[in-house]
């Protein structure tokens, strides 16, 4: 990026890129205590504090697919996920993903490990749609949902590549059946605390 100040001076601004790795060191060394932040495309991220609504439909949703799915997948509220090749660490409001028991003291769930992402959203709107669903098609995310609070609809993205999403159908009521369980019917309704 260059800057010219007055026509006068031109200078070039760099942005420093950080990996997982010492994102992880800055968190054990206390750097982001107290902060809501996560790590996108090596940038670190500010998280908007989670207003009522938000906050009340993303942990009915949980509690919801928690009943729906029982021992088959374990549904992780408000915790990272680790997508190195992009330098990522997110913190998806619920990641449905393989129960791997103790093996996640030892790292976040990694793109093979999740069956499918949710994002809550209404302040992060254009992020979530753009940003995260590049971020997480990227990591070959076979699923990702974002909760649209503004319109009360569903989008699902589906069939990634290194560049987004092949698929995107949006829906305001009826169920979604997530790629990984065939057998499933997720209430849309239901996400929405209904």
């Amino acid at each position: 990026m260059t800057c010219v100040i007055k026509g006068a001076i031109a200078m070039t601004l760099t942005l420093v890129k950080w990996t997982v790795t010492e994102y992880h060191q800055m968190i054990a060394a206390g750097i982001l205590v107290d902060r809501r932040v996560e790590l996108l495309n090596g940038e670190i991220v500010e998280m908007p504090s989670e207003g009522e609504f938000h906050a009340y439909t993303s942990d009915e949703a949980g509690e919801y697919l928690i009943y729906l799915l029982g021992e088959r997948a374990k549904v992780r509220q408000g915790k990272p996920i680790t997508l190195s090749q992009s330098d990522s660490e997110a913190e998806p409001d619920l990641a449905i993903v393989q129960r791997l028991g103790r093996n996640y003291r030892e790292h976040h769930p990694y793109p093979e490990n999740i069956f499918w992402l949710i994002e809550y959203s209404n302040s992060t709107l254009s992020k979530d749609l753009e940003v995260k669903s590049n971020i997480y098609a990227a990591a070959g995310i076979p699923e990702y949902w974002v909760i649209n609070l503004q319109n009360w609809e569903v989008v699902v993205f589906r069939s990634p590549t290194n560049t987004g999403y092949n698929s995107q159908e949006i829906l305001s009521q009826g169920v979604i059946v997530p790629l990984a369980f065939s057998d499933l019917e997720v209430s849309v309704e239901r996400l929405f605390g209904e």
